[in-house]
């Protein structure tokens, strides 16, 4: 059984995700951003990093994981499934799992701030970010050329992947031009397991609630 603490966010997202794919027993702790529960010092013992998500392997004596890659890997190892045994194929998993925890997650979260968030419009960041972004969706697209998923099999790099992707319209980031990449995010989101997950939790942040103290923080919390 896991405690899982989250937000409907891309990277609480991938988490649910994997834990419905795997079938595994969780509970839902949800963490409010917009009250900034994340920086409460009852989260903070978890993740001293005050972000989301972060697990909980209560079967492991209340074993505390954060950051969402770690926590992929930590349970594909525990369950023996969506990341290969044989060295090749874990890195394959591995290439493209720290592709989006390098790139595809930190360029379209800033894409998100100075496109959406910011309270200057700064032309220059918004078009760097945007086109980097772009740029990495270029480089999946050519890699979906040539299989149906990141690595091969589907697996934790899909994962990571598909919810950052599959809200690019909310970075202002077009993707007509990217066939393969589209189809893969039909294919991915089409997964049942993929439907549930993208479903935690089932409440969302009501941004009207927000305080003026978040809304000038933007999307620094968002992610």
């Amino acid at each position: 059984m896991y405690d899982l603490y989250t937000s409907p966010t891309p990277n609480g997202w991938k988490v649910s995700i994997a834990l419905e794919e795997l079938e595994a027993p969780y509970d839902v702790k949800p963490i409010r951003l917009d009250r900034l529960e994340q920086k409460a010092p009852d989260f903070l013992s978890i993740n001293p990093n005050g972000r989301i998500p972060a697990l909980v392997d209560r079967d492991a004596g209340d074993f505390p994981i954060f950051e969402s890659g770690a926590i992929l890997v930590y349970l594909a190892e525990k369950h023996d499934r969506l990341m290969p045994s044989d060295a090749k194929g874990r890195s394959r998993v591995m290439q493209w799992l720290m592709f989006q925890m390098a790139g595809v997650g930190p360029m379209q979260g800033q894409s998100n701030v100075f496109y959406r968030y910011a309270p200057e419009k700064i032309q220059y960041a918004i078009d760097r970010y945007r086109n980097e972004t772009k740029r990495l969706y270029t480089v999946l697209d050519g890699q979906l050329a040539k299989t149906d998923f990141l690595a091969g099999d589907y697996s934790m790099a899909d994962i990571a992947t598909w919810p950052w992707v599959s809200i690019h319209g909310w970075a202002g980031v077009e993707i007509d031009d990217l066939p393969n990449l589209v189809a893969w995010i039909d294919r991915v989101g089409s997964r049942e397991a993929v439907v549930r997950g993208r479903a935690v939790p089932t409440a969302p942040e009501d941004p009207s609630e927000r305080s003026e103290e978040v809304k000038k923080a933007g999307a620094k919390i968002l992610v």
